[in-house]
């Protein structure tokens, strides 16, 4: 699997005036594989109703929606699977809660991988690649080398990994010669307010990244 794995962030959005749903339908355009809906500082009400938003538009364009942290409103909106961290929810106790649902795991480093691979999730994410500004105490970069070496081993394992972290359109090239999918929120973001861009950013990303 490769491509855009774009992450709708309520709180990127909020600080620039800008309608999620709006946002969203633009990103879809592009067709993405997958997408997620971030909502850290949200109420559990606004959260659902966001993602029950989202189902929809995302099956129309043949995208699977994961939620996340939040696999009991994944479930209750319908979303295809959960992204969950470190310190979420672990993965066998998603699969016996909610065993209908995809599960995405973060790592950081490469024993993080190892022990996520071996509980067989949907993906891998893995990062920050490049330093990024969308975590407020981000864990170290793990650089391009780390991105390859978690690759290598994803692959073996027939896992997909998705590499987040820093990633913009200049970057995309070293991500999709790791074979991984590239997860963005920033560099998605539209100069002013023209969502219109938003399509132009998404779709450039997916040809960049699902080029041969």
């Amino acid at each position: 699997m490769r491509g855009l794995y774009p992450i709708v962030d309520v709180d990127a959005l909020k600080t620039r005036g800008i309608a999620l749903l709006d946002f969203a339908e633009q990103v879809l355009s592009a067709r993405p594989a997958m997408l997620q809906l971030r909502a850290k500082h949200e109420g559990s009400r606004e959260t659902l109703a966001l993602l029950s938003a989202l189902v929809p538009r995302c099956r129309a364009r043949g995208t699977l929606l994961f939620a996340n942290d939040r696999p009991d409103l994944a479930l209750l909106a319908g979303c295809d699977g959960v992204h969950v961290g470190q310190d979420d929810v672990p993965l066998a106790l998603v699969r016996k809660l909610a065993p209908t649902l995809k599960v995405g795991v973060s790592t950081h480093d490469l024993a993080q991988v190892d022990a996520a691979l071996a509980e067989r999730p949907d993906y891998v994410a893995f990062g920050p690649i490049f330093a990024t500004g969308s975590k407020q105490n981000p864990d170290p970069v793990v650089g391009v080398e780390g991105l390859e070496l978690a690759a290598a081993r994803a692959r073996a394992a027939a896992v997909p990994l998705v590499a987040i972290g820093g990633i913009t359109l200049e970057r995309a090239a070293q991500v999709a010669r790791a074979g991984a999918l590239a997860a963005v929120i920033a560099a998605l973001m539209p100069e002013a307010d023209d969502l219109a861009d938003v399509s132009v950013r998404a779709t450039a990303f997916q040809r960049v990244l699902c080029a041969p």
